[in-house]
């Protein structure tokens, strides 16, 4: 959506205080019914008489594909490949799990990682992007078989239900799980449950299993997009790439931001330590920066001390809301990284947990329509909202800011 820019405060700025903070400005909730003046009430939504199908998270339970156990790790011998026109401009990693439906994520990391897989005889990235006929090196790799149908193991049920219980949307191409907050999506060092390992007891009868579309970080909660067959990854992650998929996270910020509608511009790069990695500040041009693009809008404020702000990232990097606010004076309650107010006292009944939701997200279905999912608040930030007074109903004035 295309819209100008109002600047707000008429205080001179400098041009890097103008780029990082853009405010715009937002349309009150429409209001029903007729108006005194006897002639309609408000005006039907832009696309009312679209046709297009709404794909909502409420209808539909849950259908999951009981997968198949599997028996004895399979080893197999170098081989060299060459990328076929339907593998074309396909990232590595999925180009091996495509290939080997029962390779695990870690073992593809680390093959990439050590070098033993090869390009045309050169090194690559697990995300770098094949061309067709290339010629792929691919060394000796251990692959989970399926076996003969049989029962699930008792700690596969219960994977499998605990799945059951995070979703709020499913059909046979796309599951929309509401990941809880400390439940990491991908395994990392010493790192035993994840999103990505519970999705092993859905793989199917040909032994694929639902694949990531997107990230989010381990101590945020909400809306986590999951493709179940490659059909739907390839659209999905192309919906991502031209940044057709909307994403609105909600979040608790100390104080109130000023302008209360706005949008966040500032370059950001990984700064990693021994214990830690957090993103930083950088400038254009800096080695691994990255534009990111943020608008925020303020929802509700309880006595100008917290603020509930609504959050809409156009990009997608790492952190990338997290270091936002922070960078903004307004770091995200609860977060352990970007969190550095001296002195600052949590309101008692508020526990000190990330409060960053990912509320809601929008996307067109790999088959039509329109996928459009909506998380609750997660168990510790409901308690938040009610302890401060905060209605989780009124209107998200983020609706009108720009898609860019």
């Amino acid at each position: 959506m295309s819209r100008r820019i109002k600047r707000m405060n008429p205080k001179p700025r400098s041009r890097d205080e103008r780029k990082e903070a853009r405010p715009f400005k937002a349309r009150s909730a429409p209001k029903a019914g007729p108006r005194p003046d006897g002639k309609p009430g408000a005006k039907p939504p832009r696309n009312a008489g679209e046709r297009t199908e709404r794909r909502t998270a409420e209808p539909a339970p849950a259908k999951f594909v009981e997968a198949k156990p599997v028996e004895a790790l399979l080893p197999t011998k170098v081989q060299t490949v060459t990328v076929t026109a339907d593998e074309n401009n396909m990232r590595v990693d999925r180009f091996l799990e495509a290939r080997f439906p029962g390779l695990s994520f870690s073992h593809i990391q680390r093959v990439v990682r050590k070098g033993e897989l090869r390009v045309d005889g050169k090194r690559v990235d697990s995300k770098d992007r094949l061309e067709e006929g290339q010629s792929v090196r691919i060394p000796p790799l251990k692959l989970d078989a399926p076996k003969v149908p049989g029962a699930l193991s008792e700690a596969a049920q219960k994977t499998l239900a605990a799945l059951k219980e995070m979703t709020i949307y499913e059909d046979d191409d796309v599951l929309v799980l509401n990941k809880p907050a400390g439940l990491a999506v991908q395994g990392g060092s010493g790192m035993t449950r994840h999103v990505d390992q519970m999705l092993e007891v859905m793989r199917d009868a040909k032994g694929q299993k639902p694949r990531l579309v997107h990230r989010i970080d381990r101590e945020t909660s909400g809306c986590l997009l999951i493709a179940k067959t490659r059909f739907a990854a390839s659209h999905l992650t192309g919906a991502f790439r031209s940044r057709s998929a909307r994403k609105v996270y909600w979040a608790l910020v100390p104080g109130l931001p000023k302008p209360k509608q706005g949008r966040i511009s500032t370059f950001l790069a990984k700064e990693e330590s021994e214990d830690d990695t957090i993103m930083r500040i950088a400038q254009h041009g800096d080695e691994g920066a990255s534009h990111a693009v943020t608008y925020y809008a303020v929802v509700e404020t309880a006595g100008n001390k917290l603020t509930w702000v609504s959050l809409k990232p156009v990009t997608g990097r790492t952190h990338q809301l997290r270091a936002h606010m922070e960078h903004i004076g307004h770091p995200i309650v609860g977060d352990p990284k970007y969190f550095n107010i001296e002195n600052w006292q949590l309101p008692g009944g508020l526990q000190n947990r990330l409060h960053l939701l990912a509320r809601r997200i929008v996307i067109p279905h790999p088959r039509g329509g329109v996928i459009d999912a909506t998380a609750p608040l997660p168990p510790h930030m409901q308690q938040s909202w009610n302890l401060l007074g905060l209605d989780a109903s009124r209107f998200d004035p983020i609706e009108n800011a720009p898609e860019e």
